[in-house]
């Protein structure tokens, strides 16, 4: 079932900014690109309104398979934050973005490349 969205208010981002973020923070793991490959991650590409454990290629924790999330920018802004808070027991070793409009750049990225 479901998680509904947190209530959150995302704010506008800059998608060049966010690409500039994606290169420096989650390209060493993720590929964001169409047909991308699995890395230490999984492929970003197409990531908001997938459920969140189901990219095919890539051994998800059991957390993050069940976690009943529809990635969507809200789940993410939360996510982004820190992760292991927001699903507990995921093997994403990143520490989190704190600062609120970093989140929304890198967000504004991903959407537009998805």
């Amino acid at each position: 079932m479901p998680v509904p969205e947190p209530v959150v208010d995302v704010p506008a981002g800059d998608t060049k900014k966010g690409a500039k973020l994606f290169k420096a923070k989650c390209a060493q793991c993720h590929t964001i690109e169409k047909g991308g490959n699995v890395k230490q991650g999984p492929p970003l590409f197409g990531l908001i309104g997938r459920q969140s454990g189901t990219c095919d290629g890539f051994a998800y924790s059991e957390a993050n398979k069940n976690s009943g999330i529809i990635w969507s920018d809200k789940h993410l802004y939360e996510y982004l934050l820190n992760p292991k808070k927001y699903i507990p027991g995921t093997k994403m070793v990143f520490a989190g973005i704190k600062k609120e409009k970093e989140r929304a750049d890198l967000i504004a990225y991903m959407a537009e490349m998805s």
